[in-house]
């Protein structure tokens, strides 16, 4: 705080006589230092950035006699009871949630032009207002409303205020429905703790989906009762030789059931026909051969692929597809498909052929990565775009054409959102394959224009990658996802129309108080002005 100073000192005596004259009414010494209020946080201030903010009136001050009021059903007094679990511990309020009375922080469902997630936020003297068509635009509204408060609103012990929230309205909703964030658990294995650690940060800037990678060279993340070697076996180590791990079914549906409850979607991948070596090694079946390999714990991409020819990969493919299918609640069920390259062309074409309709017969949307559309995407399918600004203009092009055709695109350009890219050459964890990725090269792009003869209606979103083969802690995690997941999550959600660099660099440099009060470690870019610590 900054800090008025007399040229005059005040001595003892003299602030002694002040003391003396408030006592008796003669002079008023105003609130103490720590009491004077900084301004609240402008609306417009906060990641991803709104649709439309309309800044003024009085501040709402949250203060001991705040209520949270839940109008409706069950889920928005969840939603409630979850924003006053976030608020107690910093402000040390009882911050109870009802169903009566008036003012405090109300919560509602209404019908009007909100979309399946928008709101609008009100606030005034009188108190805040969340109002959406449905549980999920509430949730993000409260994500809103923790960004309008102090950082310090994040720890875990009593700070001391006030907490204000500015005068005004916003009215927000997404461009894109597919908004991601990509965990991969095969190369190191995370915990369902560490998991859901990271759904919790992802979902304070409205990310949807959850993607996670659960089958690669190094190791299967989930128990499969049919095929039990794939977790027990297959699962048992990761890149560099540690001990590996997998998800029971039961830890799987506790992920699911974490996720929906911050209102994202999990979508789980098993890649195939490549990248599939825990498989192959977990039975020798698989092996067009008959010979298992020896488990891999290795970087290299591109070597293993499941035997197309055999009819046993097409039982191994129905069971895994259907055991996963029904421990999952979300739409999508993603197939992988990248970096076949022990797979000839026909082959894949051939296995794709026969894969996708397994996915569609129990109920679920295929999701693969965009080498799908050099065979013959399912009807519905998307396709996720993981190539570089310099990918060639045939393979841009071929995508161009799925996309044409109808099939929707999921943007996750290696070089711009690959969240293991290093930031620069003297990062220490992360690969550089795709190159060196800062935080603006991560912002600055535009999805509904990126890929060339692709129709605007043809993007469905964007998701960002973290892939995991020099990371291993949930430190690590962080290090490489912030700031520039909060960058991604933007473009996913924010009208093209706030997209500027300049702005949302100094909405970012507010971000930092904020995950040091949650304990985030996050990379201070030198192209963003952090507040001092």
């Amino acid at each position: 705080m900054r800090r008025h100073h007399s040229t005059t000192p005040r001595t003892p005596r003299v602030l002694g006589c002040l003391l003396l004259l408030a006592a008796a009414g003669g002079l008023s010494l105003g609130p103490a230092p720590t009491a004077q209020a900084a301004a609240p946080t402008p609306l417009h201030r906060v990641v991803p950035a709104p649709a439309s903010v309309t800044p003024g009136g009085t501040p709402y001050r949250i203060t001991r006699t705040t209520r949270v009021r839940a109008d409706g059903p069950a889920e928005v007094r969840r939603i409630g009871t979850y924003l006053a679990g976030l608020l107690r511990p910093a402000t040390g309020y009882p911050l109870p949630v009802t169903d009566r009375g008036t003012g405090g922080i109300r919560l509602r469902l209404a019908s009007g032009d909100f979309g399946a997630e928008g709101y609008r936020l009100t606030s005034g003297a009188g108190g805040v207002t969340l109002t959406a068509r449905t549980p999920a635009g509430l949730f993000h509204g409260v994500q809103t409303l923790r960004q309008l408060l102090p950082a310090s609103v994040e720890r875990k012990t009593v700070q001391p205020g006030p907490w204000q929230i500015a005068g005004g309205t916003v009215q927000d909703r997404p461009r894109y429905a597919y908004r991601g964030a990509m965990l991969d658990v095969s190369r190191h294995f995370f915990t369902v703790a560490q998991v859901k650690r990271y759904i919790d940060q992802v979902a304070l800037y409205k990310v949807n989906e959850l993607h996670l990678h659960l089958s690669d060279d190094q190791g299967w993340r989930i128990a499969v009762d049919s095929w039990p070697r794939l977790a027990s076996y297959g699962g048992s180590t990761q890149v560099g030789g540690g001990r590996g791990g997998f998800y029971t079914k039961a830890d799987y549906r506790e992920i699911v059931r974490y996720a929906a409850s911050r209102y994202l979607e999990v979508v789980p991948e098993i890649d195939m026909p490549g990248h599939t070596n825990a498989a192959l090694a977990s039975y020798a079946r698989l092996n067009c051969d008959g010979v298992a390999p020896p488990l891999y714990t290795g970087t290299q991409v591109g070597f293993s692929s499941l035997c197309v020819p055999k009819e046993v990969t097409y039982d191994f493919v129905d069971d895994v597809i259907r055991e996963l299918a029904a421990l999952t609640p979300g739409r999508y069920l993603h197939i992988g498909g990248d970096e076949a390259h022990s797979t000839s062309h026909t082959d894949y074409v051939r296995f794709m052929d026969r894969v996708q309709p397994v996915v569609a017969r129990y109920g679920k949307t295929v999701i693969g990565w965009h080498q799908l559309t050099g065979a013959h995407p399912a009807r519905g399918a998307l396709a996720q775009y993981w190539g570089l600004d310099g990918t060639a203009a045939a393979e841009k092009e071929q995508v161009a054409q799925a996309a044409r055709n109808g099939t929707g695109l999921i943007l996750s350009p290696a070089d711009r959102i690959y969240l293991d890219m290093k930031y620069t050459s003297a990062t220490r964890p992360g690969t550089k394959w795709a190159g060196l990725v800062e935080v603006r090269r991560s912002y600055d792009w535009n999805p509904g224009a990126y890929l060339p003869g692709v129709p605007g209606g043809a993007v469905r979103g964007v998701e960002a990658p973290l892939w995991t083969e020099t990371l291993a802690t949930s430190a690590g995690l962080e290090y490489m996802a912030f700031p520039r997941l909060a960058g991604a999550a933007e473009l996913g959600w924010s009208p093209a129309a706030t997209h500027d660099w300049n702005a949302y660099k100094v909405r970012l440099a507010a971000q930092g108080p904020r995950w040091d009060a949650l304990g985030i470690r996050y990379y201070r870019s030198p192209q963003v002005p952090w507040p001092a610590r």
